[in-house]
């Protein structure tokens, strides 16, 4: 039985989850200026509730983008601090995945497009069908960052569903999208993360904290002294 911790971070909404066989407990908060201060006294919570301490955890799955880069960032750098502190493996998994299992969870979709506002007039989008047959997913079109209306979806046998943000950001880009169904609330979650988390840590996908990296499509460089900081009180806490 796979115990998974989950951090995601990469949006507005700051999210933890722990996966524990089938059970998913979460907790999130809203507001981007206090994901750092909110995610630790959230895992502490879900390891409470739980009755165990965060060495009994297999992996720490977090976010690992695309999103913004404070967010990606941040979760990147708990999730590296909490991982030393206990001597567990890291799992860097995609916020666009993340979205496309929360559509199929919610509405039976097995061909996503998932979008998210990456401001400055672009989007980041990526494309997944689910196999029934393998019960996994298979990525159609990789991450990537681009204007809203040089998204180009592959075509598929059924119904394609869309989600996130970049949606209702940019709908005139949209509208012309033959999409089945629509749904722009749908964003990135800690708990899609720890059941992605579940599958990668199968499929031997650990690496250690050392090698835990965000997924930039953007370029930005070193941790600022806030982000430090928030690696640190990570280590301390673990």
């Amino acid at each position: 039985m796979s115990i998974i911790l989950a951090i995601e971070t990469s949006s507005e909404m700051a999210s933890c989850a722990l996966l524990r066989g089938d059970t998913v407990l979460f907790r999130e908060s809203s507001g981007v200026r206090t994901h750092s201060q909110s995610i630790l006294p959230m895992v502490q919570e879900l390891l409470a509730e739980a009755g165990i301490v965060l060495k009994e955890c297999n992996a720490i799955a977090f976010g690992a983008g695309p999103g913004s880069f404070t967010g990606v960032r941040t979760a990147c750098g708990i999730a590296q601090g909490l991982a030393y502190g206990a001597g567990l493996p890291v799992l860097p998994l995609i916020t666009l995945e993340a979205m496309a299992v929360a559509c199929r969870q919610l509405h039976g979709a097995p061909d996503v497009v998932a979008v998210l506002d990456a401001r400055m007039g672009e989007v980041y989008w990526a494309q997944y069908h689910y196999d029934d047959g393998a019960a996994r997913w298979d990525v159609l079109a990789a991450p990537t960052l681009c204007a809203p209306d040089a998204v180009a979806p592959l075509p598929v046998a059924g119904p394609l569903a869309a989600c996130g943000n970049g949606l209702a950001a940019y709908p005139d880009a949209f509208g012309a999208h033959a999409f089945a169904h629509a749904y722009p609330e749908i964003m990135p979650h800690a708990a899609q993360m720890a059941l992605l988390g579940r599958s990668a840590l199968a499929a031997g996908a650990a690496v250690s904290a050392a090698e835990a990296q965000p997924l930039y499509l953007r370029n930005k460089i070193a941790y600022t002294s806030a982000e430090r900081s928030v690696i640190n009180a990570a280590k301390a806490a673990a």
